[in-house]
């Protein structure tokens, strides 16, 4: 995407959903949840605010893998659902419902970098899926999977925090700066 004839990076940050809904009937995917999505969102607002050499940093997309929905945008407006995914179980049973990982993987070519905070079980579904392309991901998890997120030519970091932790939204965010 191009503003005043400069390219923008294009981030997309995505998480799974939380058993802290901050609103009642309809809202958006990116103001529905709070708890562990919390320091994913600052992360995601700080992006999407950035500016470098007077110049928006990067376009920056949020988006949740939801037990009702599926992949949903940060954007789209859902509702609040009872049952969120807590286990492999749950995610496979959505998987095999809603295929996120479909549509993940749909998603995300188009966009340059992804950065993925889920849980340990989703996110080795997602390896085992070969839902991101080579280069692209951020992957912030388990040291169990350092080695196959190298082998992928990702970056990764180890999971610190709820979800993140502010070292690695740093450490993110800087990165983030230096390739844009």
């Amino acid at each position: 995407m191009k503003a005043d004839g400069i390219n923008l990076r294009s981030v997309l940050v995505v998480t799974n959903d939380s058993t802290i809904f901050l609103k009642r009937g309809l809202a958006t995917a990116f103001e529905m949840f709070g708890g562990r999505t919390e320091e994913i969102k600052k992360l995601v607002a700080k992006l999407d605010t950035a500016k470098k050499n007077g110049r928006k940093m990067c376009d920056v997309s949020y988006g949740v893998i939801s037990a009702r929905f599926g992949f949903v945008p940060g954007n789209y407006v859902i509702t609040n659902y009872d049952e969120v995914m807590a286990n492999k179980k749950d995610y496979e049973r959505v998987q095999k419902e809603k295929d996120y990982l479909g549509q993940l993987n749909q998603v995300a070519m188009y966009f340059d970098r992804i950065v993925v905070c889920v849980p340990n079980d989703m996110f080795a579904m997602m390896l085992e899926d070969e839902t991101f392309l080579q280069g692209k991901v951020i992957a912030v998890t388990s040291p169990a999977f350092e080695t196959y997120c190298m082998s992928r030519n990702w970056v990764f970091m180890e999971r610190k925090g709820a979800r993140l932790g502010k070292e690695n939204a740093e450490r993110i965010f800087r990165l983030i700066e230096k390739e844009s």
